[in-house]
């Protein structure tokens, strides 16, 4: 089914002339209306909405509820229109489709039928904002969400490093915060109240971070210097950290043919919750993750079992899933989002398990090196659970502290295992950050094999992202620094690592010096010479987190030393110009150092944003 959206200050049409004999309704429906201030939606149902008219149907009032809810819009108009597709459904499937899309939604909103089956003459008066026209492909294809909610109940535990078994609600009081909020989430699924907002969505417009455009599709974000330099930092962190371990950088197509049965199969694992739309005669989709184009270079390869395990990695810049507008939750959850992507071919389950232990110790570490708490959650069949406990029990044990455990009944998915970290966030709900899984499928059904020599075989593949998207671990890193007394960054994410505030204009061309001198070493510092108070330049400091700021006047010039404020520790010491940077120095170590992106005076820095 496809859809087209117009809202509109008013929709009328008039029934003129059948369409064609035995085609048009006559009954049931009016031949002329009109309504005002509403959202018409054009449909042309197609023949493979005839295989399941109850999903198409579900899908399609599933679209319109999220468009009214964007457009704040309670009256529709259901509209005939074949002219979207050159695929049409049968008369009879049609007019089904519409009597039951009908009745799906009459409760819920005015509503105004056209008949289906006649040349009709119409009106429509479009608003013209940048929501007014939206389209929508549908087909009967039922979302994951909902097919759980018919699957058996999984089996929840909670694991701890000695390897003990706990019923995680009887246990749960004994527990830190975090883990509590994970149970409440996971397995008792409490979900933050409607209108509550977690803190970095404030943050972020803030900080002059990142911003949604009402020109693109919410969920796709515009990125300001301040927060691509923090989003470059950390792309760059991961793919240093990936490719030291082994992954070799690939770089992959972003849309894939539905015409490949490999990649529609695959697609449909996701559900409906994807960008799709017609090229020329090829039906294409946006890719959701760097799978299908690292599948595709792994089946055109000839691999050895001494090549395995083979490690493929890109950062996916972007992937896509086309979230429900309410879904759509600042940097946690959008519709364009960067993904670290790596998949690992392994010639058998023992090799599997191994990369899976080493990678998920890896993707732990880096809440260390982000500075945040990372909380478990192991996720496998009951039949996995059976065969291989003992491993199950040792990466908890690595990875040392409880992990909530999920017995899954049957397979419903391409992975038989998987582990999933998360922060939790200011409402106290998890934001999913590094995963592996152990993929069983994918390899057969894309075509992967390698020789051991004398037969040729389908490996298991990890699906494995260190960090999760580049967005979620943004997200997490200012969650995290709502609930500190002193909020910040790590110092080598911090936009500006040493800020100079000169007493007055006789300073400013010394504290230029001392800039160019620490951008030497790549570390990032700017002037505040505007022209405001010392207070109001130090708050300003204070409101950028600037990790170091000093306050240069006659006396530092003279003495050569600084009093230097660190946010970090929350003093103020008195350090010479190599100490300062010395200790600046040590505290980057060994992360990205990327140069700053605004200019050093902070007088030509624009305002992106109205915070």
């Amino acid at each position: 089914m496809k859809l087209l959206f117009i809202h509109a200050d008013h929709l009328s049409f008039e029934a003129k002339k059948e369409a064609g004999r035995d085609i048009a309704e006559t009954e049931g429906v009016p031949m002329s209306g009109r309504m005002d201030d509403c959202v018409t939606v054009f449909i042309s149902v197609e023949s493979g909405d005839a295989a399941s008219v109850d999903g198409v149907v579900e899908n399609a009032a599933a679209e319109l509820r999220d468009v009214t809810t964007q457009l704040n819009a309670d009256k529709v108009v259901l509209y005939p229109y074949a002219h979207l597709s050159d695929d049409l459904a049968p008369p009879d499937v049609a007019k089904r489709v519409f009597r039951e899309l009908e009745a799906e939604l009459k409760d819920e909103y005015e509503l105004l039928r056209a008949p289906f089956g006649w040349y009709k003459a119409f009106e429509i008066s479009c608003k013209g904002h940048p929501l007014s026209e939206l389209s929508r492909h549908v087909s009967a294809h039922r979302d994951e969400e909902a097919e759980a909610e018919e699957r058996a109940p999984s089996e929840w535990h909670v694991l701890t490093p000695d390897g003990e078994l706990l019923d995680p609600l009887e246990a749960k009081d004994q527990f830190s915060e975090d883990f509590q909020s994970l149970i409440a989430a996971e397995v008792e699924g409490v979900t933050a109240s409607k209108g509550q907002e977690p803190p970095h969505l404030a943050l972020m417009a803030e900080k002059e971070f990142v911003g949604y455009d009402e020109l693109s599709d919410i969920g796709n974000l515009r990125w300001y210097p301040r927060g691509k330099l923090v989003r470059d930092s950390l792309m760059q962190y991961v793919s240093d950290l990936v490719i030291d371990y082994g992954g070799m950088p690939v770089e992959t197509p972003i849309m894939y043919d539905l015409g490949a049965r490999s990649i529609s199969e695959h697609a449909e694992k996701f559900g409906e919750r994807q960008y799709r739309f017609e090229s020329g005669d090829r039906r294409m989709m946006l890719r959701f993750a760097a799978c299908f184009g690292q599948f595709s270079i792994m089946r055109d390869m000839h691999i050895s079992k001494n090549d395995l395990p083979l490690r493929i990695y890109e950062m996916s810049t972007y992937s896509f899933r086309r979230e429900q507008r309410g879904e759509v939750l600042g940097l946690k959850r959008q519709r364009a989002f960067t993904m670290p992507d790596m998949h690992t071919a392994t010639k058998d389950m023992a090799q599997a398990k191994a990369e899976f232990e080493k990678q998920a110790k890896l993707g732990y570490a880096t809440g260390a090196d982000l500075g945040v708490s990372y909380e478990g959650v192991f996720r496998m069949t009951s039949a996995f659970y059976d065969e291989h406990r003992d491993w199950v029990k040792s990466v908890v044990a690595d990875v040392g502290k409880p992990v909530l455990l999920e017995r899954i009944p049957e397979r419903h998915h391409y992975w038989s295992a998987k582990i999933d970290f998360a922060v939790i966030d200011g409402l106290r709900r998890p934001i999913e950050n590094p995963t592996v899984q152990i993929d069983v499928e994918s390899a057969e059904r894309f075509g992967i094999e390698y020789s051991d020599g004398q037969q040729r075989h389908h490996p298991n593949i990890l699906h494995y992202s260190p960090s999760g998207s580049i967005e979620r671990v943004m997200a997490a890193l200012l969650e995290h620094a709502a609930t500190e007394d002193v909020p910040r960054l790590p110092t080598w994410l911090s936009p500006t690592q040493v800020r100079f505030i000169p007493v007055s204009d006789d300073h400013v061309a010394y504290c230029d010096e001392l800039v160019e001198k620490l951008s030497a070493t790549r570390i990032r510092a700017d002037v505040d010479e505007r022209a405001e108070t010392v207070g109001k330049r130090i708050v300003k400091a204070e409101r950028d987190w600037v990790p170091y700021y000093v306050v240069v006047g006659d006396e530092e010039l003279d003495a050569g030393e600084f009093k230097v404020n660190r946010r970090a520790a929350g003093d103020e010491v008195r350090h010479s110009f190599a100490a300062l940077r010395e200790a600046v120095d040590a505290e980057i170590g060994d992360r990205p150092r990327r140069p700053r992106y605004l200019p050093a005076h902070m007088s030509a820095h624009p305002h992106f944003t109205g915070a």
